[in-house]
């Protein structure tokens, strides 16, 4: 067996790394904060101290490099590999995945659990601490208030829980040396694994206190607590004296903030002495225990128990406690875990491995302790996940209900395994609707029907009776269980893509951008539930938790199948609110803030409509309890098909807001039951939105003057009143329209402005910087036809002729269309007379504004035999001189780039754009995703002039479509699928952002499986293997490839080239390390669209008076959109043309300047209403260089160093008068040139 291998070369390898460890020590948790500075001896002898338990990497690399050697060679000091280490292998992928995987697991291991070399001070330390411990001296029997009032003299608070003790208190506390000491938790067993964010190592010493200090009723009223407390209290005092000579700070901890709950933790000094623990980045807890033996029956803790016994209003009625029950009992337990997960280890070889693995995967999602937001109720589970494990080892008890039991699976497996089927279990098991309690020798104390009864989740291991989900929010699991099934996925997922090594255990899940749909930040400190509850908050032990639980379990059933999980966040400990806390705080610290996150169900999480019972029912139970959930909300309404029912309805105006319904249920709920107005919930859509709108007194002026519908149904709507105009013209032109195909991301709803017509009217209403109207690009495509030419430049000449026939049959048909062809396309030279470069400009009578093309499928044929290797006449032999010489031809060279163009815009973008609008129909979130990132890119100067708007939807459909399974497909997504894919455009951005700051696209490109699954190798060797490197002036260097480009280069060879592709990395980081900045209240959604300036050499200033674009402007001066300068005499501007479509004269000029300059700088600028232009000069131009005819750039003289020095005829880079000429060109229209550097 592969567990069984032996190093046989150890010596050998201990110099040797795993590629992966450096990224483990990243990625799992910070660097050792402590040892940095020893010694190399120190660090072997750490390295050999821990290959015992680090077996199997050895022999695994000797049998690959067995495996590498050519059997051939006779000097090969490897022998190939023999029958026993073939087995290893195929069992190592029988049970680890892969052999790699295993070995991944090998390399790991070692690195998260602690240096056992750096332990001996511990040891000592704790030698010395139960020394000290079992000399203490007694302390008399004394009123509880009168012995918190003597040690607070001496600067000790004692942690009374409520009640709290009153005067007429009739028992009274005492102290004595412990029964018993023992060191119990992961420590003992070596299972300890690091945590995140450098906290420190936990070592448990249970201190058992002696039985004589009980009473058979100290289960009451938490009088078994005060005991506890004031013991406690009593240990601290003693061991922070300084006679105790144990140097240790000593504080106070609460576990889930349940005053309860305290234990006291000893932080080392850094002294030097034998006792000095620091560079093992641990600390010791002392946790009060009770034995099995003492006076408090174990019957009386069930969770049926009534243990609180309270004024609760009600003459003799007192409710179960189970929460309170469950506190008591974990006083028992600590001990009986140590035994029990001893037992475990013994008798199952991969137990530790795999508890180690399933602690690493929960750190790595926030399911632990950590300074980041971490899931409520998991910061202190450290039973949960042995209980767990045990539960998938030893199976379920029998159940009275009926219910089907998990089996077990015995002892045999491996640690991965073992660690895969704890993560099936989280994921398939309801522990909310099926308690769930381990096969015990011995037959459960309390039945599951206690637990169910009382208990909202169930996990109860087989040596205690502790609940393990006690303390954790009904959300929190449901994400746990959420999280177990995507975790799942990708290790079932075939895809080369994902390495799932990296992405289970590697990468940290903990970040809310790409974690949640929706992210609140909720300020409790004005909070008030609107019904109290006193037992409720007693057995909760603080009123925080008991607020925090049952806002939790409202918002969950107000959100119903809207979501997958809601979920509370905090930190465990920050500095802001740690943690510890002095021996002067009896209490433990609470935030005031708590972020909540949502994992939406987009098949209903947009509902507007919430039905609740009939207004007929029965059930007048159900009704009240619909009506008190909603309060105000809940209404009496009729429904088209006639039934009557209370139900919620939620008021939206636009397609945007419906994407807030959830947040608008949040923000409801915690109103109505919390008392927590708008201003103390906050949320970042609307500031999302707000980036991709337009101003709200420009956009006030598009409702009131539009006379049609707006934005992307307005546009499909005029799209498709325009396909029936033209083909209502049959009889006019020639041929029959076959078909008319729409390429504008208008019509696919990604465009990041929605799309609004502009009438002259309106036009005449607005200031002349936001009067730009977006052409929306469709292509014609007429009946095939002999009547064509057979030549290029004569079909480009019949295109005029169709164009002229289609634009004089519209004005006549439809009144106020204005028809016009257009010659010349702008950005490309018009000298190339085979190109495609007309158009037909069509307005209509609304105000949309479409620019039509023509696609003759002849055009292909003939330019490929211009490019073909026999030339245009294949029957006509051609020298090779002469063929030659062809190629370097200007009809050749015009041929390329025509054909390049045909492809792009006749084939390859009809193709694209109804595969991207098919997207935006199945995922709701793919529009707004792409939308957004569109605004990023064009906001930070990429798009258009570096990136294609196409390879930015491709970019954004990667993480929708994932392996292409459900693209084109009629079947419904499952629900399971549909929560990995983001549901909100908010959480796609930010997911798109991690993408590109971590995309390594020198190592590979980008298969997109954009029309469906990746057929077996395709993708593979074209842009999965190949590797780039970029040059300065090369092409684009992203290759983003899909099943009909399979080189990835349709959309990228114009670019990003090397620079724009790391400044694209770069920024993407930025902006990726400014959304973590969410969890401490300074995140700004704005801030991640404002361009930084500083690096160019130059830039270039606008008059935003004369853009038209500038109202889409990131940051617009709203004071140049009003009126003032811009008041026109409406009289005079009902007389001019003052639509102009597609008019953008910064576009213009960038691409002239873009053109023109292309050897001397590289130039940015943002297409949608930039008034900038940021430039970098090309650094070789500023080195001097010999003077030469033609050289490509403005040149100038070097001054010569001396008078008397030799003139070598050397010119550099004449930037002044660069900057000159481009004044001079945008004359009018750039305000001024600003030269940085």
């Amino acid at each position: 067996m592969a567990l069984n291998l032996k190093r046989k070369r150890a010596g050998d390898l201990e110099s040797r790394k795993n590629p992966k460890l450096d990224e483990v020590m990243d990625v799992n948790s910070e660097n050792e904060e402590h040892g940095e500075n020893e010694s190399a001896h120190e660090d072997s002898e750490d390295s050999g101290s821990e290959g015992e338990e680090w077996n199997g990497l050895g022999k695994d690399v000797e049998m690959q490099d067995a495996r590498n050697v050519d059997p051939s060679s006779s000097k090969s000091k490897n022998p190939a590999p023999t029958g026993e280490e073939v087995r290893a292998i195929r069992d190592a992928t029988d049970l680890y995945r892969s052999s790699s995987f295993k070995l991944q697991i090998d390399a790991l291991l070692p690195n998260v659990r602690p240096k056992l070399s750096r332990a001996p001070p511990l040891e000592k330390f704790l030698l010395k601490l139960h020394t000290f411990l079992m000399q203490l001296p007694a302390v008399e029997p004394q009123h509880p208030l009168e012995a918190a009032r003597k040690l607070l003299k001496k600067g000790v608070a004692v942690p009374y829980c409520l009640p709290l003790p009153i005067e007429d208190t009739n028992w009274k506390v005492s102290f004595e040396k412990p029964e018993d000491i023992t060191l119990v938790g992961s420590w003992p067993n070596k299972v300890s694994v690091k945590a995140k964010d450098g906290l420190k190592y936990g070592v448990d010493v249970a201190v058992q206190m002696p039985d004589g200090l009980f009473q058979e009723k100290d289960y009451l009223n938490a009088r078994f607590f005060q005991k506890k407390a004031f013991y406690l209290a009593t240990l601290a005092n003693s061991i922070r004296n300084s006679k105790s000579g144990l140097n240790v700070d000593v504080s106070y901890e609460s576990t889930a903030g349940d005053p309860r709950l305290t234990k006291l933790v000893l932080t080392p000094k850094a002294d030097g002495s034998a006792t000095d623990f620091t560079k093992l980045n641990a600390r010791v807890c002392i946790i009060p225990t009770i034995s099995t033996s003492s006076p408090i029956s174990l019957h009386r803790l069930s969770p049926s128990h009534a243990n609180i016994r309270v004024n609760s209003g009600e003459e003799g009625v007192h409710h179960p406690s189970p929460l309170y029950n469950n506190a008591l009992l974990t006083s028992y337990s600590p001990k009986l875990h140590l035994l029990a997960m001893y037992n475990h280890i013994q008798s199952i070889p991969a137990y530790a491995d795999a508890l180690t693995l399933l602690r690493i995967w929960a750190n790595q999602r926030g399911f632990g302790e950590g300074s980041k937001l971490s899931v409520k109720g998991f910061e202190n589970a450290g039973n949960l996940w042995p209980a767990l494990l045990e539960l998938v080892i030893s199976g379920e008890e029998p159940s009275s209900s009926g219910a089907v039991n998990r089996k077990p699976l015995g002892k045999g497996l491996s640690s991965y395994q073992l660690f895969k089927a704890a993560l099936s279990c989280l994921a398939k098991h309801d522990f909310i609707k099926n308690p769930a309690l381990v096969k015990s020798t011995a037959t459960h104390k309390f039945p599951a029907s206690e637990y169910q009864e009382h208990c909202s989740a169930t996990l109860v291991d087989s040596s205690s009776l502790v609940n393990a989900f006690a303390y954790v929010p009904l959300g929190c699991i449901d994400m746990i269980r959420h999280e177990a099934w995507k975790t799942l996925q990708t290790l079932y997922s075939s895809s080369l893509a994902i390495d799932p090594f990296t992405d289970v255990f590697l990468h940290d899940h903990r970040d809310v951008a790409t974690r949640f749909d929706i992210v609140f930040q909720v300020d409790l400190s004005k909070a008030k539930a609107r019904k109290l509850s006193p037992h409720e908050s007693l057995d909760f032990g603080s009123a925080t938790n008991h607020l925090l639980y049952n806002m939790n379990a409202i918002l969950r059933k107000a959100l119903g199948d809207r979501i997958h999980a809601v979920v509370f966040l905090q930190p465990s400990s920050t500095s802001d609110v740690p943690s510890t806390r002095p021996l002067t705080q009896a209490y433990p610290s609470t935030s005031s803030t708590i972020f909540v996150g949502l994992v939406l169900n987009p098949t209903h999480a947009f509902n507007l409509v919430h039905l609740g019972p009939a207004a007929d029912s029965e059930d007048t139970a159900a009704l009240a309890e619909f009506q008190e959930l909603w309060g105000s909300k809940s209404e009496m309404r009729r429904f088209k098909d006639g039934r009557i029912a209370e139900s919620v309805v939620w008021d939206v105006k636009t397609a945007d807001e419906r994407s807030h319904v959830p947040a608008m249920v949040v923000r409801h709920i915690l109103q109505w039951h919390f008392g927590l107005s708008e201003e103390h919930v906050q949320t970042w859509q609307s500031a999302y939105d707000s980036v991709i709108r337009l101003p709200k007194e420009i956009a006030t002026k598009y409702v009131r003057g539009a006379g049609s519908a707006m934005g992307f149904k307005g546009a499909m709507q005029a799209f498709d009143r325009l396909v029936k105009q033209v083909k209502a013209l049959e009889g006019q032109i020639p041929l029959s329209l076959v078909n008319i195909s729409a390429t504008s991301e208008s019509l696919r709803y990604t465009s990041a402005f929605n799309p609004v017509p502009l009438t002259q009217s309106l036009a005449a209403s607005l200031p002349p910087n936001a009067r730009y109207l977006q052409p929306i690009n469709i292509v014609f495509e007429f009946e095939q036809s002999a009547k064509w030419p057979d030549e290029l430049k004569a079909i480009q000449k019949i295109k005029l002729a169709f164009f002229e026939g289609i634009a004089t049959g519209l004005m006549n048909s439809v009144p106020g269309t204005k028809a016009s062809v257009v010659l010349g396309s702008g950005d490309i030279t018009d000298a190339n007379e085979l190109m495609d470069k007309a158009y037909l400009e069509i307005v209509t009578p609304e105000g949309w504004a479409f620019h039509a093309r023509i696609w003759h499928n002849r055009e292909a044929t003939l330019l490929d035999r211009i490019l073909d290797d026999h030339g245009p006449m294949p029957h006509v032999v051609v020298p090779k001189k002469r063929k030659q010489a062809e190629r370097k031809g200007k009809e050749y060279l015009d041929a390329q780039e025509a054909k390049e163009v045909y492809d792009r815009r006749f084939i390859h973008a009809p193709r694209h754009h109804r595969a991207v609008a098919a997207l935006s129909h199945q995922y709701p979130a793919f529009s707004g995703t792409c939308r957004l990132v569109k605004r990023w890119f064009a906001s930070h100067w990429f798009l258009g002039g570096h990136v294609s708007e196409e390879v930015v939807e491709l970019l954004c459909a990667q993480i929708f479509v994932l392996d292409g399974k459900y693209v084109g497909s009629d079947a419904d997504i499952p629900e399971n699928t549909l929560s990995v894919v983001p549901s909100t455009k908010e959480r796609g951005f930010a997911m798109i952002m991690r993408f590109l700051s971590e995309w390594k696209w020198e190592e590979g490109g980008l298969y997109v499986c954009l029309y469906g699954p990746k057929k077996e190798g395709e993708g593979e060797g074209e842009t999965g293997a190949k590797k780039v490197e970029p040059k300065a002036s090369s092409g684009g260097v992203w290759t983003v490839a899909t099943e009909v480009d399979k080189d990835g280069k349709v959309w990228t060879k114009g670019g990003p080239d090397g620079i724009v592709a790391r400044r694209v990395r770069a920024l993407a980081g930025a902006t990726w390390s400014y959304l973590q900045t969410i969890e401490n209240g300074t995140f700004n959604v704005q801030g991640m669209f404002i361009h930084p300036t500083q690096d160019y050499d130059f830039v270039i200033q606008l008059n935003p008076f004369v853009l038209p674009r500038y109202v889409h402007n990131i940051a617009a001066n709203e004071g140049l959109l009003g009126k003032g300068k811009f008041a026109n005499a409406r009289a005079k501007d009902q007389d001019q043309d003052i639509v102009l479509p597609g008019f953008d004269p910064a576009k213009s000029l960038f691409t002239d300047l873009q053109r023109t300059y292309s050897d001397t700088f590289r130039l940015f600028a943002d297409p949608y209403g930039g008034d900038a232009f940021g430039a970098v000069w090309d650094p070789t131009l500023k080195e001097p260089r010999p003077f030469r005819v033609l050289g490509g750039f403005s040149s100038v003289p070097v001054k010569k160093e001396s008078e008397k020095a030799k003139d070598k005829g050397l010119v550099a880079l004449n930037d002044a008068g660069v900057l000159g000429e481009i004044e001079r060109l945008g004359s009018g229209l750039i305000k001024a040139v600003v030269k940085q550097r």
